[in-house]
């Protein structure tokens, strides 16, 4: 891929090729199953009498997403018969997702709840599987020069595959069985199945590990060696830091809203519409401007956004009730993590290396998410001792750490610090 070509033969080029197509399909198949499991798991268990405390205990499901890097070497290291490493796993997880979705609709809640969060934590280790092998994908097809837009679109394609099950199927409920319900959601991971059967496995350059243990040490013994102890340190802490703040803003964001006065109605039409799409649109509009900017610039003017939209969660606490100021917080914050997110996971990419894409990316996808947890344990507490208003401002100050480490990681007209050659 000639990158100075990709960057000056305009956006058109740049976003209608068989790549970038490929990246909409990433996106669709990996949101997917995380939203059914988010969104239309508890509103089927709500709607069939089951317990609030019980469905609330489903949030352990999400256990195998923060913890996929523990299996993900399997996949760098063992490539199945006819269909290879990436293609291979591609296809072994999404055959299982769209058969284990429709079994939800064959349960009873009343009487084979525990047999549903079983059933729901091998949906989640699947989805997550899927997720370890079509991030690696995607970070060998794409040059570094279309780590942005490439992410963007993925990550657009994402946030839009959660309206099947959170819209489409709760619609069809009110009309359907919940088995035919399950049966259709399910069938949208077709898309994705046809997908894997009609692209090309990545050519990668160099020896893959050849041994488990290899595939286990060397990821992190080759960033290490790669970036040198100082600066791996500073971009696992920056990886850590860079979106604490927003994450730690929005935790809590619907019991804000009631707390400002607005209705569950307001807030479901509001919150759905002025978020979804202002995330989308700053997405898609990141990935293109990094074309031009590349992924350190972008990470200094998209993180000046990501930080001051915060703020905006604070001025709505001078202004309740008020659905107008409501629509701008949200379309603002939503817009700061749209830009945010699309240049925070193209450095991640970034930073991998290509015999060890699976392991390195799970590895630091986890390690970015890894302070939601802890955030999601205190944000309460500290809403009650600081009040809203202050507590936003915590969080802004809270994303300021990771906006100082930028010199370090990714200077504004510095060398990249991880790899910068192209990618098949």
């Amino acid at each position: 891929m000639d990158e100075q070509h990709l960057t000056t033969g305009g956006w058109r080029q740049a976003l209608f090729n068989r790549r970038m197509m490929i990246c909409i399909f990433t996106g669709f198949s990996s949101g997917l199953p995380l939203y059914i499991l988010l969104s239309l798991l508890p509103a089927w268990l709500r709607s069939e009498h089951v317990d609030l405390r019980a469905i609330g205990l489903f949030a352990l499901m999400q256990f195998p997403y923060n913890w996929k890097f523990l299996w993900s070497p399997l996949l760098d290291r063992y490539a199945l018969p006819a269909f290879g490493r990436r293609r291979g796993w591609m296809l072994v997880s999404q055959l299982g997702l769209i058969v284990a979705l429709p079994v939800f609709g064959a349960l009873d809640p009343q009487f084979d709840l525990l047999t549903i969060a079983l059933l729901a934590m091998t949906v989640a280790f699947l989805s997550a599987t899927q997720d370890i092998v079509l991030d690696a994908y995607r970070r060998e097809i794409l040059a570094d020069v279309e780590l942005g837009l490439g992410n963007s679109i993925h990550v657009n394609a994402y946030r839009i595959a959660g309206l099947v099950p959170g819209s489409l199927s709760l619609i069809l409920a009110d009309i359907l069985p919940w088995s035919s319900v399950f049966v259709i959601t399910a069938l949208f991971m077709l898309p994705g199945i046809v997908m894997t059967l009609v692209i090309n496995e990545p050519k990668v350059a160099g020896a893959l590990p050849r041994t488990l243990r290899a595939a286990v040490v060397e990821p992190f013994r080759e960033f290490i060696s790669r970036a040198g102890v100082r600066s791996a340190l500073l971009m696992l802490t920056f990886m850590v830091l860079y979106k604490l703040g927003d994450s730690m803003a929005t935790a809590l964001a619907t019991p804000f809203y009631l707390d400002m006065g607005f209705t569950k109605t307001e807030i479901g039409l509001i919150a759905k519409h002025a978020g979804l799409w202002p995330s989308v649109i700053g997405g898609l509009m990141g990935g293109l401007w990094m074309l031009k900017l590349g992924i350190n610039r972008a990470l200094w003017l998209f993180g000046v956004v990501q930080v001051v939209s915060i703020l905006g969660f604070a001025l709505l606490t001078e202004f309740p009730r008020d659905r107008v100021m409501l629509a701008a917080a949200i379309s603002f914050e939503a817009l700061g993590v749209g830009l945010g997110t699309v240049a925070f996971v193209a450095y991640i990419a970034r930073a991998t290396h290509p015999l060890y894409t699976a392991t390195q990316f799970a590895l630091f996808t986890s390690l970015a998410a890894a302070p939601r947890v802890v955030i999601n344990s205190v944000t309460g507490v500290l809403v009650e001792q600081t009040g809203w208003l202050n507590f936003f401002f915590l969080c802004t100050l809270l994303a300021l750490p990771g906006m100082l480490l930028l010199p370090k990681v990714a200077p504004w007209n510095g060398d990249q610090p991880a790899r910068r050659d192209a990618a098949n």
